[in-house]
């Protein structure tokens, strides 16, 4: 009988994190394929990642509506709850052996409590990882939470282990992500333009010269100042002579902050050198990068895409303050003059050598693998204690 995997994507990055994977999942002769897609994933002003997964082939198995609007310390909070509830139910009805959750945003912890509570075990990808922000405790969180983990780096590994989970149940993988890098860099497509495939909005920009990538989200620790630091970015790149392509941001507390300033300069022309998208499908916003610049702004894929890739990245602020990096990054913190001149410096520096710290690009693979075969029950995750 085929072991059935449930994998619940809830977010527009979420999906690029374990594509590989899933595609793997679907052909394994040992697997039924669950879909679950929630909260931002299935809403439009996000991207409404679900579609992209349906033109790619995937049946969804159930659609969560768990996001509470207004993108706020307590909606998230809310949001968590609600997420919790809704997939406690849709695991009741699909009865999966298996239930996967991906990284550290506040719905993986939704997803990692309602399989738990429900004796279902989890498997959890691109866990023990440090970054300083919460969704450091998050990704610790379902950590302890899960039975089966999936990790990038042999460091996140030391680190999962050290909380206590058993070493039979913690793989080095890589990161699927990595597995879409590596594809994008294997078959290039020199002089790639989203804005002729994707449209976006805002000004007709010439791209043939050069342009850079910004994706800038707020950080939920640092709320009350969203709106002070997401302005030195915004005037950074106003200074700036190169055109740019800003990603609109995550779903997270102080987002509507962030996106509010962004229509109003937008509106009074103030960004005329920048054209704005929301979603792209993992493989066409890597391509979008390979012929970027520089990278600027707090995403971990500036860490983890752009280091295999070769980007130079100019990372602002804390959000990715302990991350393992290579050395396509720059950091600078919240000032104008600072950001400047390290996009200038990564531009004038140019490629990077392809850096496999996050994986070699075979992870999906490896990860639908494990999950068709390894043993499910819960007995050693619970009772092991280290002895050492």
């Amino acid at each position: 009988m085929a072991r059935k995997v449930c994998v619940v994507v809830t977010a527009r990055p979420s999906y690029a994190r374990i594509k590989t994977a899933l595609q793997a999942l679907n052909a394994h002769p040992q697997v039924e394929l669950q879909l679950v897609v929630a909260a931002s994933a299935i809403i439009e002003r996000y991207g409404n990642v679900a579609s992209i997964m349906e033109e790619d082939g995937f049946r969804v198995s159930a659609r969560v509506h768990s996001l509470l609007e207004g993108d706020t310390l307590i909606g998230t909070a809310k949001s968590t709850g609600i997420g919790m509830s809704e997939l406690a139910t849709v695991f009741d009805h699909l009865r999966p052996d298996v239930v996967v959750t991906v990284a550290d945003r506040y719905e993986t912890l939704a997803t990692a409590a309602a399989a738990a509570y429900c004796n279902v075990p989890l498997a959890h990808i691109q866990g023990g990882e440090i970054t300083g922000s919460i969704d450091e405790k998050v990704r610790h969180a379902v950590t302890k939470l899960a039975d089966l983990h999936f990790v990038s780096t042999s460091r996140a590994r030391d680190y999962v282990i050290r909380m206590g989970e058993h070493p039979d149940r913690v793989f080095k993988t890589g990161c699927p992500s990595i597995d879409i890098a590596r594809q994008v860099l294997e078959n290039p497509r020199p002089g790639y333009n989203p804005l002729e495939e994707y449209g976006g909005v805002g000004p007709s920009l010439d791209l043939s010269k050069g342009f850079i990538v910004v994706m800038q989200h707020p950080v939920t620790t640092e709320v009350d100042e969203t709106l002070e630091n997401i302005r030195e970015t915004v005037e950074a790149v106003k200074c700036l002579t190169v055109p740019a392509i800003w990603f609109w941001p995550n779903v997270d507390a102080g987002a509507d902050v962030v996106s509010k300033l962004l229509r109003t300069e937008r509106e009074h022309g103030a960004l005329n050198n920048v054209h704005f998208f929301r979603n792209m499908r993992p493989e066409d916003f890597l391509y979008t990068l390979l012929e970027c610049k520089c990278l600027v702004g707090n995403s971990s894929v500036a860490i983890r895409e752009a280091a295999f890739l070769g980007v130079p990245t100019v990372n602002i602020g804390n959000r990715q303050r302990y991350r393992e990096r290579g050395h396509n990054v720059i950091d600078v913190n919240y000032d104008r003059a600072a950001i400047i001149d390290a996009i200038e410096a990564s531009m004038a520096n140019g490629r990077y050598e392809v850096d496999e710290i996050y994986g070699d690009g075979t992870a999906g693979i490896k990860i639908a693998e494990i999950l068709a075969t390894a043993p499910l029950s819960i007995d050693k995750h619970l009772s092991y204690v280290d002895q050492a």
